[in-house]
């Protein structure tokens, strides 16, 4: 008789979860900018090394779909719009910093 295989969702520890959520192209750098408040789709690409609109459009989506950040559109002239962290997103800020310092201790 085979055995039923388990789904990753029930088999990932929670913190596998989190880096998953935040790992990807452009994701980690997507988060370090928007610590500082919102961000716009042009500031990312403008600033981020080797962006090109198609990785910044899906990672912008993952993140917005994973309930991290949240897409404001501002009503102002011009229209735009603007890219903030959720109350979860902002959550994870100290564990972004940390992750951040072990990587400088560590190097």
């Amino acid at each position: 008789m085979m055995e039923k295989k388990n789904t990753d969702s029930e088999k990932m520890c929670p913190a596998q979860a989190l880096l998953k959520l935040l790992s990807g192209r452009f994701k980690p750098e997507i988060f370090r900018m928007s610590l500082n408040g919102g961000v716009r789709f042009n500031e990312l690409l403008r600033t981020i090394d080797g962006a090109h609109k198609q990785g910044i459009a899906l990672a912008l989506k993952e993140l917005v779909d994973a309930g991290l950040s949240k897409k404001n559109v501002l009503r102002e002239k011009p229209l735009y719009i603007e890219y903030v962290l959720t109350e979860i997103g902002q959550s994870l800020i100290p564990v972004f910093l940390q992750l951040e310092q072990f990587e400088n201790h560590s190097q």
